[in-house]
């Protein structure tokens, strides 16, 4: 067997025992106890005497206990690693002697409040969650902290209902986890939107819902979704699909084909760089784009390729971008700020925004 591993942080401690009328929890829970009350109503801003872990004792559990018991207890928990901290004072003892005295205690969280309610705030901007599940995810990040914290966050809501109905999400994540980590294919269906917003599988020529044989190779998350970066059987070009919208998951025993085999990824996949090409994660090769960009919306550019472009003919009021990236994808992203951006080359990209224009002129028209 094993040896023990020396404690490194604190486990969360379970809640707190239910304890019937007129019943005592035996004096070998004492420990667990002070480590449950700590834990509950402390951290760095909000801390414990020794005389209010006693009061507290007598009114949550039932128990009686002396400071001296108290005290031994809590530095029992310090040396074991459980993340408690005190205030150590000085004064003098009844001999006239100077002493230390350990006051204030509290429970030091693994999270701070800000780390929580970046999270928490995390979820409630993702979409592609459910709204019950992303619930229950928020009430367990609320455990990871003291009783106070539920005042900082319990103003905060969910926007209105814009998150997947797909409650598969989860254990989709968990199979292609273990595809990805084993070299293994997964078979799924993928869903469509009705309009009834249900989620539905998409349908093959004869009806039925369409199987997809898929090499599953990396999860990332990017505009606030999830995909899986993938092969779709049997092309060799790279795929992408929305977690959210993955039916019916099944791990197979077929090994994928490794991803140096795909034509280009011989080195294998550079994630970023393929991310910054890949802005909408459509599917295709990157291309060398040159956009004239105006100098007070290169924060744009920044946000979305990072530093992986490079600045050519600076003007006073603009400047001219070089990047690559997926076509139909700077397409998308070149409409959406045309006040902004002008497309220099590819011709065949231009060509296409300028087709564009003129059919969002004619539909405007009048």
């Amino acid at each position: 067997m094993p040896a023990a591993p020396t404690p490194t942080a604190a486990p969360t401690p379970v809640s707190p025992p239910t304890v019937r009328a007129g019943s005592i929890p035996p004096k070998k829970m004492l420990v667990l106890n002070i480590l449950n009350l700590l834990y509950r109503h402390t951290d760095q801003d909000h801390r414990l005497t020794q005389q209010q872990i006693v009061e507290l004792l007598a009114s949550e559990y039932q128990m009686k206990a002396e400071r001296k018991s108290i005290k031994r207890n809590l530095d029992e928990l310090t040396a074991a690693g459980y993340g408690i901290e005190h205030t150590t004072s000085t004064r003098h003892n009844k001999n006239g002697e100077l002493e230390d005295i350990a006051t204030d205690w509290y429970f030091n969280h693994d999270f701070d409040d800000s780390e929580l309610r970046l999270l928490i705030d995390s979820l409630l901007f993702s979409r592609q969650i459910p709204t019950s599940q992303c619930r229950q995810l928020i009430n367990k990040l609320k455990q990871l902290s003291s009783r106070y914290f539920e005042a900082h966050v319990k103003h905060v809501q969910s926007l209105p209902e814009i998150k997947s109905p797909n409650n598969q999400l989860f254990y989709t994540v968990s199979v292609l986890d273990e595809a990805i980590e084993k070299g293994r294919r997964v078979i799924f269906n993928y869903g469509s939107f009705t309009t009834s917003g249900k989620l539905l599988a998409r349908q093959d020529s004869q009806g039925q819902p369409r199987v997809y044989r898929i090499d599953p190779y990396q999860l990332v998350a990017t505009n606030g979704r999830y995909y899986l970066i993938c092969r779709l059987d049997p092309h060799d070009t790279l795929s992408y699909y929305r977690v959210d919208r993955i039916l019916n998951i099944e791990l197979c025993d077929e090994p994928v084909k490794a991803l140096r085999e795909l034509p280009g990824l011989d080195s294998g996949l550079d994630l970023p760089q393929h991310m910054a090409e890949h802005i909408y994660m459509f599917s295709g090769s990157a291309v060398r784009t040159r956009l004239r960009v105006k100098r007070t919306a290169l924060s744009h550019i920044f946000d979305w390729f990072g530093n992986g472009v490079r600045f050519e003919n600076e003007g006073e009021d603009s400047v001219e971008v070089v990047l690559r990236a997926n076509e139909q994808a700077m397409r998308y992203w070149a409409l959406q700020f045309y006040e902004h951006v002008e497309v220099l080359e590819p011709p065949s990209l231009r060509k296409s925004l300028q087709a564009a224009g003129r059919e969002i002129a004619r539909r405007y028209k009048g």
